[in-house]
């Protein structure tokens, strides 16, 4: 039968790897069955075998969830997950990083930017709050300019939804806009924050994202903004949080990692202790 790629003819082995490519460069995606038939030159039956061994392998080596939906507009999607050990070795890459250079800066704010811009720990940091709040039904990840926006695309490129970003200051090519005034936590200064009127549907549910938390100020303005757009904020994710005094209460935050500044007697200086957050502690207690 003739393909999408002119009279190359498929084995089965190389149509298995071509279908898990397919799934693992479309997240959260439906793919119809018609599309793997079509492509591969093969019955439906077929594809919905070899869908069933790449959902084994998938769960055994714990990198995704393989879902099968049946009907005439059936499909299959799958949903990108780490392995214990991936999770363990990440846990301990960024622990190890966070001791290296200078990270403690003028006023005891923590540098995590670096972290941010790897690759690999931004996708896989990304994958792993992706997951997480995948049952949510999000219907838009929402961060503010300007750290998060990169955490903030990534996580909602695995949720197939889009990413909306929060601005500071107004600019003219956003169109009307909705702004709200807030207290920054870590200035105690009233500021701005403002959001496209087409930037995000009424009634939206939404997953808030941010690189880093410490006093709650710009959160709690996330929050406020959302509810002028009456949306719900169904999550609240960074990646890692320093409790300061006077935080502000936000509601079932989630941070990957905590950070902690501890005053070493011996070198005369502060020194960033590093752990796990409550992210992976109520990842335990799910599972």
């Amino acid at each position: 039968m003739a393909n999408d790629h002119g009279t190359f003819k498929y084995k089965r082995n190389q149509r298995l790897i071509a279908m898990t490519q397919i799934l693992m460069q479309a997240p959260n995606q439906l793919i119809n069955f018609a599309r793997f038939t079509q492509e591969f030159g093969c019955a439906k039956a077929s594809v919905s075998e070899d869908i069933e061994m790449i959902k084994e392998v998938m769960l055994a080596r714990q990198t995704g969830v393989v879902e099968t939906f049946t009907g005439k507009s059936g499909g299959v999607i799958f949903r990108p997950a780490l392995s214990e050990k991936a999770v363990q070795d990440l846990q301990t890459l960024i622990q190890d990083k966070m001791l290296e250079g200078k990270r403690i800066l003028p006023g005891n704010y923590i540098y995590v930017n670096d972290l941010l811009q790897d690759p690999y720990i931004l996708k896989s940091i990304a994958q792993l709050i992706a997951f997480k709040y995948d049952s949510k039904k999000i219907d838009a990840v929402v961060t503010i300019e300007a750290k998060g926006i990169g955490l903030a695309a990534m996580v909602a490129s695995f949720l197939n939804v889009p990413y909306v970003v929060a601005r500071r200051e107004s600019s003219k090519i956003e169109g009307s806009t909705i702004s709200i005034n807030y207290i920054s936590g870590s200035h105690q200064v009233v500021q701005k924050m403002e959001l496209s009127k087409q930037s995000l549907q009424a009634h939206s549910k939404v997953l808030l994202v941010d690189d880093f938390l410490r006093n709650g100020g710009t959160m709690a303005g996330l929050l406020s903004l959302m509810e002028e757009f009456n949306s719900k904020a169904v999550g609240i994710c960074v990646f890692a949080e320093n409790k300061a005094q006077g935080r502000v209460a936000l509601p079932n935050y989630q941070a990957l990692f905590e950070t902690s500044l501890a005053y070493n007697n011996e070198v005369g200086h502060y020194q960033l202790e590093t752990q796990i957050g409550n992210f992976f502690q109520s990842a335990k207690a799910d599972g």
